[in-house]
């Protein structure tokens, strides 16, 4: 069997119309993926940022309950040292 010059612009024609709209979109398919991976990592370092930020805070703030608890019963003890009665 061989291809007429009409089979071969008929596939032609079918290779134009359907394959090429394809590989197009396809390609843009690619940079949008590439777009979104781009934004997804972005995301993931400020995440990582603020992960790292609300840590800093915790440690910050055990470190600042703690030291409250302290003074409260340095101040507990000067008060009965002193006679004065403290109320809450």
């Amino acid at each position: 069997m061989t291809l007429t010059q009409q089979d071969l612009e008929a596939i032609q024609k079918i290779v134009k119309s359907e394959i090429v709209p394809i590989h197009h979109d396809v390609k843009e398919l690619k940079e949008d993926v590439s777009g979104l991976r781009e934004i997804v990592q972005s995301l993931a370092i400020s995440v990582d940022k603020l992960v790292k930020a609300n840590e800093s805070l915790q440690q910050e703030y055990s470190l600042l309950v703690s030291e409250m608890k302290l003074h409260e019963v340095w101040i507990q003890q000067i008060a009965e040292k002193v006679g004065v009665q403290l109320r809450r």
